[in-house]
């Protein structure tokens, strides 16, 4: 639950294009959902090239925006953070991904300020 959205929000903030991350749900009846799902993702991979291509960035620059994504998703104050949101998107009870995705930004905006000023 919102892990989707803090994700786009920690590769946006790293420099990361957020069409690079993309999470969508198939049964195993959806099979032709599944097929055409994965095509449009992979040529999405491949108009934007090599990571960090389409970013501008270097590859030391790449390990750099990545370790530095990791280092925040690690640390006991943004996991605390998110637990948080996550508890007021359980009392609001609105499932929408707008929702969502509005009480992350709101949550969880100064540990994510602080992280990556």
């Amino acid at each position: 639950m919102g892990a989707d959205s803090l994700i786009r929000r920690v590769l946006e903030e790293v420099g990361i294009k957020k069409e690079r991350y993309d999470l969508q749900w198939a049964s195993a009846a959806e099979a032709p959902r599944f097929v055409q799902l994965i095509t449009e993702f992979t040529d999405q991979m491949k108009e934007l090239g090599p990571l960090g291509k389409a970013e501008g960035l270097s590859p030391e620059e790449v390990k750099e925006h990545l370790e530095k994504a990791l280092e925040f998703v690690s640390a006991q104050k943004s996991r605390i953070s998110y637990g948080n949101a996550a508890k007021a998107v359980r009392k609001d009870g609105v499932w929408t991904k707008d929702h969502i995705d509005e009480i992350i930004n709101t949550k969880m905006a100064k540990t994510l300020e602080k992280a990556f000023a």
